[in-house]
């Protein structure tokens, strides 16, 4: 058997990417890592035959290339998951493997070959199609007349909630993701929080999303307490977490 992980340019793994996205069916957090270029691409060859790639970025600095964070194999090679991913690991010299827990294989090798793993950030997914109602709101898009409140977190949105005039919570949805998903953002002015709003916008932006020809998706951090229940009161659910890890060389080591 010959072995090699090949330094490729990005065109060189897109063919296997599209397998990779076809068969995960789900929002990429970092998409757009790859066309941004902040991503070092590998090729991996079997016997002359390509089958399969693993993408690395950098974990704290977009300029450092330390991390793997998408690892495919056609079906048939998967029972050498473990070895390649270790041969990958050695040329790419990668301190960190990040992976959503959704992605199972990758999932599956940071627990074979990664110590101290830990998440910060759940990821959702829609469900199903709520039905909340708020007579007093008004959900449109925004118009350059409109007065909007000052944002602390996220950018003012392309959507607003609109309450006897007055814009309470703008949103939108972010289209750099692998296509048909969008990741859904919103902000509620300080003072009308924790009334309703932000999950009757989150449910109406579903919508939208829907319309445009997008399927939507959203994320939060663990500690937020207030975002992830905005979000499941609009009938997104848990698609799973973002988790980070260090490789460990005696756990790689040991593995074979």
């Amino acid at each position: 058997m010959t072995l090699e992980i090949i330094k490729s340019e990005l065109k060189e793994i897109l063919h296997l990417r599209n397998l990779f996205l076809q068969e995960t069916n789900f929002q990429i957090r970092y998409d757009a890592c790859h066309v941004r270029g902040w991503t070092d691409s590998y090729l991996i060859v079997h016997n002359n035959k390509k089958i399969g790639y693993g993408s690395v970025k950098g974990y704290e600095n977009i300029n450092d290339r330390d991390t793997v964070f998408e690892f495919y194999l056609i079906p048939a090679f998967r029972k050498l998951s473990a070895t390649i991913f270790f041969d990958l690991l050695k040329s790419a010299k990668a301190n960190f493997i990040e992976v959503q827990s959704n992605d199972l294989l990758l999932t599956s090798l940071l627990y074979q070959f990664g110590q101290n793993i830990n998440s910060n950030v759940i990821l959702f997914e829609d469900s199903f199609t709520s039905a909340i109602t708020m007579n007093a709101a008004v959900f449109r898009r925004r118009n350059d007349n409109d007065t909007v409140f000052e944002h602390t977190s996220e950018p003012v949105g392309d959507y607003v909630l609109e309450v006897d005039k007055q814009v309470l919570a703008t949103g939108g949805f972010l289209l750099h993701y692998n296509i048909p998903f969008a990741d859904l953002y919103i902000e509620v002015e300080r003072t009308h929080r924790k009334k309703g709003l932000g999950s009757f916008l989150i449910q109406e932006l579903k919508r939208q999303c829907y319309l445009d020809g997008r399927v939507p998706a959203a994320r939060c951090y663990i500690d937020n307490v207030a975002s992830r229940s905005t979000l499941t009161k609009a009938d997104l659910k848990i698609a799973g977490f973002m988790l980070i890890g260090q490789t460990n060389l005696k756990l790689m080591q040991n593995s074979f």
